[in-house]
C-alpha cells in the first residue's frame, strides 16, 4: 500500500504548488503588461485651458485639460495611447482649437494624473472616452450634438470601440490603431522571445479573461463595421510598432465613403511635419461636422 499512498500524497501536495505557480504566473503577466505611468510636466500654454476632473467607471476620476472655443462649439475628446498622457497629444491642441473646436485632452485610468484601477485595457480606455463625452455634453460651451473623438494607438482602438456603441459620436480620427489585439500581443510575445505555445497562448487567454472581452469583439477590424459616423484612419508609413498594413486592414473591413485612409510620413509616435497632417485632419472634421 505504500506506493499508492505516496502517489496520493504527492498529488495532494502538488495541487497547492500548481495553484501557487499559476497564481505567480498570472501576477507576473499583469505586472509585465501594466502600463507605465508618466505624469505630465507641461501644460497647454497659450490656450484658455482649465483642469477637469471627470467621473468614470468603478467610482474613479479622470484628469484632463478642457479648452473651450466659444459658445456651443463642436468638441473633441483626445485620448492618448498606452503609457501616454494628455501632454503627449498637445501638438494637436493649438491647430484644432484655432479651427474652432473645443477640446478635452484626458488621461485614461492608470495613466498620467488620473486615478488608478485594477488594470488598464482597451475596453477601459473606451469607458473613459465615453465618460469624457458625457462630461463634455454637459458643458455650456459645447454643442452636445457635435461630439467627436481622436485617439492614438490603444486610444484609437478605444475610440473605434466607443463609436461602435455610441451613435451620438459624429466623427472619429484613429491615429496608428492596430487591427486586432491578438496580432499586437503576438508581436509583443515575439519581441520578448516568449514562445506562443503553450505560454503565449495562455497569456492571451488570461488577458481576455481578466479584461472581460474577447479580442475578436473589440478588434478595430471588427468594430469599424458597426460605426455609422465618418472615420479617418491615419497611419505612419514608417510605423515599426503597428505595421501600416493594419491600417489598410481596418479600412478594408468597411468599404464605405464614410471611412477614409490617410497614410503619412513618420513612425508610430511621429507623423513627420504635424502641421502638414493637421490640414487634411481639419478638412475631414469640417466635413464630418458639416462646417
Amino acid at each position: 500500500m505504500a506506493e499508492p499512498v505516496s502517489a496520493v500524497s504527492a498529488l495532494l501536495w502538488g495541487v497547492p504548488l500548481l495553484v501557487g505557480g499559476v497564481g505567480a504566473l498570472n501576477y507576473s503577466i499583469r505586472r509585465g503588461l501594466a502600463a507605465p505611468r508618466v505624469v505630465e510636466v507641461g501644460q497647454p500654454d497659450g490656450l484658455p485651458w482649465s483642469a477637469a476632473s471627470i467621473p468614470t467607471a468603478n467610482g474613479k476620476r479622470l484628469y484632463g485639460w478642457f479648452i473651450p472655443a466659444g459658445e456651443k462649439r463642436p468638441a473633441l475628446v483626445i485620448m492618448h495611447g498606452w503609457g501616454g498622457n494628455a501632454e503627449m497629444m498637445l501638438p494637436l491642441a493649438a491647430p484644432l482649437h484655432a479651427a474652432g473646436f473645443a477640446l478635452l485632452l484626458v488621461d485614461a485610468r492608470c495613466h498620467g494624473q488620473s486615478d488608478g484601477d485594477s488594470f488598464a485595457s482597451l475596453p477601459r480606455f473606451a469607458e473613459d472616452i465615453e465618460a469624457a463625452l458625457r462630461w463634455l455634453a454637459g458643458r455650456p460651451e459645447v454643442d452636445p450634438q457635435a461630439l467627436g473623438v481622436i485617439g492614438h494607438s490603444v486610444g484609437a482602438g478605444a475610440a473605434l470601440l466607443a463609436a461602435s456603441r455610441q451613435p451620438s459620436i459624429r466623427a472619429v480620427v484613429s491615429l496608428a490603431a492596430f487591427a486586432h489585439p491578438a496580432a499586437m500581443m503576438r508581436r509583443w510575445l515575439a519581441s520578448m522571445r516568449i514562445p506562443y505555445w503553450p505560454l503565449g497562448a495562455y497569456i492571451l487567454a488570461y488577458v481576455q479573461r481578466v479584461i472581460g472581452h474577447r479580442f475578436d469583439d473589440i478588434a478595430p477590424c471588427r468594430t469599424i463595421s458597426a460605426i455609422r459616423c465618418p472615420v479617418l484612419i491615419v497611419h505612419g508609413l514608417a510605423d515599426d510598432t503597428v505595421p501600416v498594413d493594419e491600417a489598410r486592414q481596418i479600412h478594408a473591413a468597411r468599404a464605405s465613403d464614410a471611412v477614409e485612409l490617410l497614410l503619412v510620413p513618420g513612425s508610430h509616435d511621429d507623423y513627420g511635419d504635424l502641421a502638414e497632417q493637421v490640414v487634411p485632419l481639419r478638412a475631414f472634421l469640417d466635413r464630418a461636422f458639416g462646417k
